[in-house]
Order: structure tokens, then sequence, then C-alpha cells
């Protein structure tokens, strides 16, 4: 999940890369490893839980496969996913199957470290086609996407109807966000808190007409004139004080400023539920869709994909698992216990109807910009993010630079 903050530690990002690179040589021939067809087979699941909620319904489903398989899953739940996985793939004993970021997805697959089973599943067009393109490489669908999420504007209801608002002055513009953030900025409360984080602040990028790279990711388009109008705005609310980041007011992520009465508006993604109704279930608050900027609406969208290591030797049952992981009830289950989207299109309209409270999230989805998943592109990101922290003190044309220069270079490593 996304509950949290994605900056990841460098010195990980090297130990993930070098690890997925050193992993393609596993095999002793191109088939792999001696699979175990046995009908009763041991696997081991690998999963980053966002709480207590995520975890028992993983569990719950995997126990339920369990029952009708036969075979034993063991399901455990990783500190650091990205530390974790490389060290597994390292030393040639990674789980069966496991939670793969969408960050990492790409280092994963041209390391040659997972098992590419997309394309063997009927109904995989089910799964929504820009969460299919974000875990392809190479032309293969890699790996089924488990969930989907985008961003939405949170805001606290009992602090809006203390401030005087109502539900017209929901902001639609960044004029709007602007204004009611100021507002809304009293005593400890700050009016709009995220991450300092490209997968939050970038949402401003998109709505002033930019992103990181062209459509196909073959170019890099950082340091244009929309990025740095985005970033331009949100460091304006930075200095102003109505907007902070999340360790600015002494929490973790916004979902905790929120709860704690820290924030009276977050930007947030679909975990934000299953977080609100477990830590802080008397808090009352609104999804809003993202206010729009120069360019229009925007928002941004992330997954993980269940993946498959090449060198389980179950990858049968671990598919037939995936499978069953990923089937339209156990979505549909998931998403009632945790807030996360499906990833499949068939069941959406249920979702919506079932959670109208979610309705600003799936509306996201019909113009959410994914995450840049360029090989050997986690360490350019960290920088970025590490660049982003001063951004109220900073230049966004210098911190653009910084991202175009090291993106060219790791765009053209992976060509």
């Amino acid at each position: 999940m996304f509950r949290r903050s994605t900056v990841a530690v460098t010195a990980l990002a090297v130990l993930a890369t070098t690890a997925t690179a050193c992993s393609s040589g596993f095999d002793k021939n191109k088939n792999g490893p001696e699979q175990d067809n046995g009908k009763k087979q041991s696997l081991r699941v690998l999963i980053a839980t966002s709480g207590d909620a995520e975890t028992k319904a993983v569990k719950k489903a995997t126990a339920a496969w369990e029952k009708k398989s036969g075979h034993k899953v063991t399901v455990q739940l990783a500190k650091d996913m990205d530390q974790q996985l490389a060290q597994a793939f390292a030393g040639n004993r990674p789980p069966d199957a496991f939670y793969v970021n969408s960050d990492q997805f790409a280092n994963y697959a041209k390391g040659g470290s997972l098992y590419a089973y997309g394309d063997k599943i009927p109904d995989a067009k089910d799964f929504a086609p820009q969460l299919r393109k974000a875990f392809t490489y190479n032309g293969k669908l890699v790996c089924l996407p488990k969930d989907s999420s985008t961003l939405g504007l949170a805001v606290d209801t009992k602090k809006w109807k203390e401030a005087g608002l109502t539900s017209k002055d929901y902001p639609t513009t960044w004029d709007e966000l602007e204004k009611t953030a100021d507002k809304l900025t009293t005593g400890k409360t700050t009016g709009l808190v995220t991450t300092n984080e490209y997968q939050r602040l970038g949402v401003f990028m998109k709505q002033a007409g930019g992103w990181i790279t062209n459509a196909d990711e073959s170019k890099m388009t950082a340091d244009s004139e929309e990025n740095a109008k985005g970033l331009q705005f949100a460091r304006k609310l930075l200095r102003s004080g109505s907007m902070k980041f999340a360790k600015q007011v002494d929490t973790g992520w916004a979902g905790e400023a929120l709860g704690k009465g820290k924030a009276a508006m977050i930007i947030e993604g679909n975990w934000l539920a299953g977080a609100m109704k477990q830590d802080f279930p008397d808090v009352d608050y609104k999804i809003l869709p993202l206010p729009a900027g120069p360019a229009g609406k925007g928002t941004l969208a992330f997954s993980n994909c269940w993946g498959v290591a090449k060198e389980s030797t179950h990858h049968e049952a671990a598919v037939e698992l995936v499978r069953h992981l990923t089937s339209k009830k156990e979505q549909l289950a998931s998403s009632d216990a945790i807030g996360v989207m499906p990833s499949r299109e068939s069941i959406m309209k249920t979702f919506a109807e079932e959670h109208p409270e979610s309705k600003a999230w799936v509306e996201g989805n019909s113009y959410a910009q994914s995450p840049v998943t360029v090989p050997g592109f986690t360490k350019v990101l960290d920088q970025f993010n590490a660049d982003l922290q001063s951004l109220r003190t900073g230049s966004p044309s210098d911190i653009l630079s910084t991202l175009q220069r090291n993106g060219e270079q790791a765009i053209k490593k992976g060509d």
C-alpha cells in the first residue's frame, strides 16, 4: 500500500538494483528451477501491509484458497519490502508470491526476478488498461495488478463547518484551494497537509499540464514551464504556511495529521479509508476531487501487482493463488476491508455503488497519471523526493533541471 511515505533510502535502491541484476543468472537452464507439481505444496507470500485491516484481509483470502486447493500458505509481513525482496533475490530464497510496487516493478522485471505469467491468464483484459500497462515489460504482461488507488482531497467536515464553510465552498480550482487552505489554517491546525514526495506533489505538475516523462516514457519532460508552474504553486502554499508536510506537524503521514486534527485537508488515496476506520473511527471526513489547475483536472494512480518469483518452484500453484486473490469476489472483499479500488473493470461499478463515499477516487480513474516505470529510475525519483523536501526555500526550476538530467541518464542506460 501507499499509505505512508514511499520515499526510499538510496542505499536500498542500489541494493535492489544489484540483486535484480544478479538474479537473471540464477537459472541453470532457460526453463528455470524444477517445478513442484505435488498435491500439497507450501507457499510463502510476502506483503507490505498498511495495517491490521489489510493483514487480516490477505490472511482470510489465503486461508480460503488453502481450504480449496489443499496447499499451505504462510503470509509474511515485510518491514521494508524493497530491502527484504532484494536480499531474498540475492540469496536465491525469494518468496513465491509478493507485492511489487509499480515504482520498483521495472527494476525486478529487467533483472529477471519475475516469472511472467500475466499473458497466461484467460481474463487478463478485465484488468484496467492503464494498470496492465504499468506491469508490462518488453511487451509481456508480467503480473496481475492487485488493486488500484487514486489521490483525492480529504476534508475534515467538523473543521470545515467550524470555519463557516459549506458544500458550496468545496475548492474546484487552485485559487479556491489556496483561499480555503488559508481560511482553515488556525491555531494548531494547518489548512492542507501532504507528504514531501512526487507521489503527492506531482498532482500539481499534472494539473499544470506537465509530467516527468512523455507518454511512452522514452523521453524526459521534467524541465518544462508547466512542471515549474505546478511546483511554484505548491511552494507558494508552503511559504504562506497554509500547506505543510506531514513531518512538519509531527506526523508520519497525512492521514495521521487528519486523524489527530492537525490538518483540515489532506491529499491522499483510497488506503486512507481503511486506515481512518482502524485508527481514527470517530473523525468525520469527506473525499473530494482534487481541484483543477491551469490545464484541468489531474490526479495520480497507484497499484501493486502480485509478483511470482522466477526462482519459485511453485509457479503453477502461485499463479492459481494469485488468480484467487484477484478474483472478483476477493477484490470486492478487499475493497470493503481496506478501501482500495478493484483493478478489474467489470466490478468497478459495483464498488462505486457499494462505496459512494469513494466517488471522487473512482472518478479520478478516468484521468489519472500512472507512476514512472523506467528500469533504474528509482534512484532518480529518490533524489527528486529528497530535493522536494526543500521546495519551500528552493528553486522549482533547479529541482526540475536536476530531475531532467538524472532522468535522461537513466533512460539512456535503460535503452
